[in-house]
Formats: structure tokens, C-alpha cells, sequence
């Protein structure tokens, strides 16, 4: 272990184990349920590595988007491609990137049972109730787009009783925020019961760009829309149905050469996402104990991804003339129907999705070298349309040999076929049919302890690789991956302290890797990402969630992620941290006045998997001071406290004329910013 950040093994330990000689609280923990396993259940009683991340704590620790929530969640990170998160790794599995068609997401992103998986864009967090994190293989539960684990958002459900909240923030970088929610129920005899949400975000995007006199180049500019309906009919039959909507129409212009905050593009791109989607959940019990649940589904998203290619302007590289600029176009469309029927016992259910995707891509530019009096332009344009059905059939089985133990298996059978053409005469298809599954064994060890093991295996469906490529990488194979887990998750000292801790080990067959290549050295545009099998991998871990109340105005957290995760050659796997920690202490006045204090910590990580270049390791604080009651709640808040710069996303290849030397370049992440954030509720 290396001795560097051992300091801070050291401090989340002595976060958890120093309070324990307190005095005793009389407050107790609220009990954390899971809702995105076949049933819901307590956390304690969930036989595998989850965590749970409830309203209050979203509300405080996050100011937008769910990528400020990332570096609390053990063994986790994203990869910042774009404006915002939408790529993530669990374990050091996930997707870094995706410029052309083909979707095939190693980690599952669902909101309000919406798959938005592989486009979290607008995961913005406004009026959230929980957050839950999967960590591992969901091979029965979610099939192929969940290979290393699924992200769950849920929307802050209806009430009976009219309830609402108006929330405004304002913060450096001119960030204005203005959000509402209004719920209740509908009729006088509260048989359905609903929840309106809607949220205003801008800033300027922590960039600037002098070459145009703009601070704004990079600016955020975020609308989103939640709705939920609930509606209990009987005793027996219950229905929920969600809509959602949002706008985010972000800038792109988050590079520099000196990888700094001062950008020079002259034609700075867009990060945007316009989507709408609903869900339906219908759950009736006809009798003998037996719940039939049906989850209907869809979502439309449109797109765009335009980045400046060559970061400068014609000041920039004068006397050379070296202009180019890349447009990407993409249109998704998914439905999907879930129908499964069950009890505390089994579950057997079929699912079925289709998605359909348009993707153009242009890449423009011109390059003039008078000293070699060379010159070059390039025009592309590449419009591909790719469909994708997956159909599954999965059960689950749960037996209680004693009071104490309960065995657990499940399967998934799972049919996916998929059709591909674009304007280049490429044509594919593909069909194949996979599995995945579970078993495990958990046994109840006192009042409030439950150990577990659980052998698994998931998998991720094979393709083809789109555009030009390097010769032989046109397809690639499917990935499966075995994992084996063991955890202890324990309420104790009457509820006050709460440990979710796991070891796991996963092998990856077949490991599928994004990479990269520069195809025509000099030409930007022809920088291209494809899909590659690198043989099996190995991933060793731990992992740890812990939060304990020390009395009745004092709260202590931790989480702690340790991972080594190597690919074939033995070398790490990309964003892959061997580290990841955070810790937070919370104070609680019966007054109102509160505070808290988050620290966060992560180890260096390769960039990708083409090249060695890495980040540096880092540490973040944030902090929040304010004042509440039932009806008010004020507080000054400040991200990034000691204004550390730290890397979100890197690359390394050669983008300066005339020599194109292979530099690496990192975009940074935000620096510190101050606010105050102003909450009424009725």
C-alpha cells in the first residue's frame, strides 16, 4: 500500500472509530430502502454492494448535477468528455467516451425507471429523493447494459398533504438557479396524489476566452421538468407514472493548450441534450401473496456534440493555417416494456427494448504549412441510422433452509439483435444471445448484522466499430464478467452506527476497451475511438460506507474504495483510481443552525488505455454553514475550499503545428466557487 495515502486510511478510520467512546445518542437512524432490486428492501437485507444516497444528503453535498455527488460513492469516477458527466466507472469498468453510433453502455443510468443510460447529461439533482448506486455486476436485474453496475434516480415522490418548496441560488462564476415543486393530492378523495417539479440553471462555465472577449464560452444553461403521479386505486392496485423533460444547452469550450482555464478557440462547439421520456409502474396483488408488476418505458433525445478540433485560432498558429472543427448529430430513441410477477420468495418476468439512433458526424478543416508549402482540407460527413432489440426472460429464487440463512439464485436469458447502415455503404448486423446470473448465500448474524456471498456473472453484448478504424478492429466480441463478493452490513449501537462494507474480485473475459488512434498524423479530426477485446482482466477491491450518528447534533460519514483493476497486460485499467475516499462531519443544532465540512480524496489514474499518461492524485474540500426550520432554510455554501486543480478527463497526442509533438492534455475540473442558496416551504 502505498504511503501516500495511507494518511488518509488512517483519518477515515479514526472518523469512524473515535466516536464510538461518545456519549449515547437518543436519535436513530432512518432506515435506508433500495428500490431499484426486484423488490424493495432494506439496505441491510440487499446481498450486494449498494449505496444509498438520500434527499437531505444530495441536497447538501451536490449544488446541480449528479457528477458533484461522484467522488463520495466508493470505487467510482467519470470521465469528463463532455460538458457534463454522462459516462461513469464502477470498479474500473465503464465507457470514457462516444462520438459515433453503436450505444453499448457498461453501466446502466436510470431515472424514474427512464433509461438514460450512457446520455446522463441531464442528471441534474433538483428535487431528488434518493440516489442509488449499484456497484457490480446486475446480471439478473438489468442484463447487458449493466455489466459493472446501474446508477438509480428517483424524483421526490407525491404526498397526499399539499407540500412544495421554492429554491434559489446564486454563487461565483454568475451562477443563478431558480427551482419550484408543488405536490399533493388530486380530489377530494386522495385516491391519486401527484408532484410537479421544474429548475432553471445558468453560469458561465469557469472558462475564459480572450481571442473572442467572452467569459462565457462554456456556460451552463440547464432546464429540467419532472412530473409523478400516483395512484392507489385499492388496497390491491397501484400505479405510478413519471414524465420528465429537460433542456440542457451547455457551451463546449473547456480545453486549453496550456490546460488551464484561458481558452483560445475561435469556434467554440456545444455539449446539448433535449429529452423527454415517461415511465408507467402498474403493481397488482390478485392474492396468495403474489405482486404482478409492469414497468413501461420510453425516452426521445436529441443530441449535438461540437467541439473547435484545433483549440487555438488563426493567431494562434500564425503563419500556419490550421482550422478544423467537428459536429456530431445524435438522435436516440428507446421503449421497453417490463412485465414480472412474484412474491418475498421469487420473481419470474419478461423483458423487452428497442432503441433507435441517427448519428451525423461532420468533420471540417484546413491546414496550410507555407514553410513546406503544404496544404490540406478535409470535408466529411458520415450519417449512420442503428437499431437494437433485446429481449430477456429472468427469474430469482430465494429459499430459508433456517431462521438465520437464506440461499439466493437467479438467471437471465437475454436475445439481442441489432442492425446498422450509413452513407459509407457500411451495412452490419448482429445477433447473439448471452446470460447472467447469481448465487449467493446470506446469513443473519445478531440483531442488525447480516453477512453475504454471492458468486455472479454479467455480460456486455459485442459489435462493430463505426467510421475508419485501423485494419482488423471493425468487430469485437462479447464481454462477460464473473465476480465473486463478500460483505457485512450492520446497524449498531441501537441504530446509530451503520457499516455496508464488501471485498470483491471480478474477471473480466474478453474485456472489451475503447481506445484510441490518431489515423493521419497533423489531422485532428482523424483522432478515432474504437472498441477493442484486450483478453481478461482482474479487479481486487474493497469497499466501505459508513455513517454513524455520535449524539444528537453530531453526524460523522465515511466511504472508502480501494481497487486494483488490470487489464491483461497488467498495467491499470483507465480512471481506475487505486483509491477512492471521502468523509464528512455534520452539526445539527436543535436551533436550526447547521454546518458541515466534506472531504474527498482520489489517487492518480491513467487517462486511457492507448497511451500511460496519468492525473495527479488529489484531495477536495467542500463546505456549508446555514440555518432551518420547517419553513426556511438558508445556507452559504463553497466547493472546492483550498481551489485545488485536479483533472477530470486527459489526452495525449499532437494537436501543435507545425510538429504535432504528442503533448498531454487535461482538462481541469471546477475551482473553488462560493454561494448562498435560499429555501422556502409550504
Amino acid at each position: 500500500m502505498s504511503n501516500r495515502y495511507k494518511p488518509w486510511l488512517s483519518a477515515a478510520f479514526l472518523l469512524v472509530v473515535a466516536p464510538l467512546e461518545a456519549t449515547k445518542a437518543t436519535e436513530v437512524i432512518d432506515e435506508i430502502v433500495v428500490t431499484a432490486d426486484f423488490r424493495e428492501r432494506s439496505l441491510r437485507e440487499v446481498p450486494f454492494s449498494v449505496s444509498v444516497l438520500g434527499a437531505d444528503f444530495v441536497d447538501d453535498v451536490s449544488v446541480q448535477h449528479f457528477e458533484e455527488l461522484v467522488n463520495v460513492i466508493p470505487n467510482m469516477n467519470w470521465s469528463g468528455d463532455g460538458h457534463r458527466a454522462r459516462y461513469f466507472q464502477i470498479r474500473g469498468v465503464g465507457e470514457l467516451e462516444q462520438y459515433l453510433g453503436a450505444p453499448n453502455p457498461s453501466i446502466g443510468f436510470l431515472i424514474d425507471d427512464i433509461d438514460f443510460s450512457g446520455i446522463g447529461t441531464l442528471a441534474t439533482m433538483f428535487d431528488i429523493e434518493s440516489v442509488e448506486v449499484l456497484r457490480g455486476p446486475q446480471g439478473s436485474r438489468y442484463g447487458a447494459n449493466a455489466l459493472g453496475g446501474l446508477i438509480y434516480v428517483r424524483s421526490a415522490a407525491p404526498a397526499t398533504d399539499y407540500s412544495g418548496r421554492m429554491e434559489v441560488s446564486v454563487g461565483d462564476d454568475n451562477a443563478v438557479s431558480v427551482g419550484a415543486a408543488l405536490g399533493g393530492a388530486i380530489g377530494n378523495n386522495k385516491i391519486a396524489s401527484f408532484r410537479l417539479s421544474a429548475q432553471q440553471f445558468n453560469s458561465d462555465g469557469f472558462r475564459d476566452n480572450p481571442y473572442l472577449g467572452s467569459d462565457d464560452t462554456n456556460a451552463r444553461d440547464e432546464l429540467s421538468f419532472r412530473a409523478l403521479v400516483d395512484v392507489n386505486a385499492s388496497e390491491t392496485f397501484t400505479a405510478r407514472f413519471a414524465v420528465i423533460a429537460s433542456n440542457i444547452d451547455n457551451g463546449y469550450d473547456a480545453f486549453a493548450l496550456d490546460n488551464s482555464y484561458t481558452v483560445l478557440s475561435d469556434k467554440p462547439g456545444r455539449d446539448t441534450q433535449e429529452s423527454v421520456g415517461s415511465s408507467l409502474r402498474l403493481a397488482w396483488v390478485p392474492g396468495n401473496n403474489l405482486t404482478l408488476t409492469s414497468i413501461s418505458s420510453f425516452a426521445s433525445s436529441d443530441i449535438n456534440f461540437d467541439f473547435d478540433a484545433d483549440w487555438g485560432n488563426s493567431d494562434s498558429w500564425s503563419p500556419v493555417t490550421y482550422d478544423y472543427v467537428s459536429l456530431n448529430r445524435r438522435a436516440r430513441d428507446t421503449l421497453s416494456q417490463e412485465v414480472r410477477i412474484g412474491n418475498d420468495d421469487w420473481v419470474v418476468g419478461l423483458y423487452g427494448m428497442q432503441l433507435r439512433e441517427g448519428v451525423a458526424t461532420v468533420n471540417q478543416g484546413d491546414y496550410y504549412d507555407p514553410f513546406y508549402d503544404f496544404a490540406d482540407s478535409l470535408n466529411e460527413r458520415l450519417d449512420s441510422d442503428y437499431e437494437a432489440t433485446n429481449i430477456a426472460l429472468f427469474g430469482q429464487r430465494d429459499w430459508s433452509p433456517s431462521e438465520y440463512t437464506t440461499l439466493s439464485a437467479g438467471l437471465r436469458l437475454e436475445h439481442r439483435s441489432t442492425d446498422y447502415v450509413d452513407t459509407t455503404d457500411m451495412a452490419a448486423s448482429l445477433s447473439e444471445s448471452m446470460w447472467g446470473g447469481e448465487l449467493g448465500i446470506s446469513r443473519t448474524l445478531g440483531n442488525g448484522q447480516n453477512l453475504y456471498v454471492t458468486l455472479s456473472r454479467s455480460y456486455k453484448a459485442g459489435g462493430f466499430n463505426l467510421g475508419p478504424v485501423p485494419g482488423g478492429k471493425r468487430n469485437f466480441d462479447t464481454e462477460s464478467m464473473w465476480t465473486v463478493e463478500v460483505g457485512l452490513k450492520a446497524d449498531l449501537m441501537a441504530q446509530r452506527l451503520q457499516l455496508n462494507t464488501s471485498l470483491f474480485h471480478n474477471r473480466r473475459i474478453n474485456q472489451q476497451l475503447r481506445t484510441s488512434t490518431q489515423l493521419i498524423p497533423g489531422d485532428p479530426a482523424s483522432f478515432v475511438f474504437f472498441t477493442d477485446n484486450a483478453g481478461d482482466g482482474t479487479t481486487v477491491g474493497f469497499e466501505a460506507d459508513i455513517r454513524f450518528f455520535v449524539s444528537d447534533r453530531w453526524e460523522l460519514y465515511s466511504s472508502i474504495g480501494l481497487l486494483d483493476a488490470s487489464l491483461a497486460s497488467g498495467r491499470r485499467q483507465a480512471h481506475a483510481p487505486t483509491y477512492t475516499l471521502a468523509g464528512g462531519v455534520v452539526y445539527r443544532h436543535h436551533n436550526g443552525l447547521y454546518a458541515r465540512l466534506d472531504a474527498t480524496a482520489k489517487d492518480e489514474f491513467y487517462f486511457d488505455v492507448s497511451h500511460d499518461e496519468k492525473s495527479d492524485a488529489y484531495e477536495l474540500l467542500n463546505a456549508r454553514v446555514g440555518f432551518e426550520n420547517e419553513d426556511w432554510k438558508i445556507s452559504f455554501w463553497v466547493r472546492n475550499l483550498l481551489d485545488e486543480k485536479y483533472p477530470v478527463r486527459g489526452f495525449y497526442f499532437g494537436n501543435e503545428p507545425p510538429d504535432f509533438p504528442n503533448t498531454l492534455y487535461i482538462r481541469p475540473g471546477d475551482p473553488r466557487q462560493l454561494g448562498i442558496t435560499l429555501e422556502r416551504r409550504f
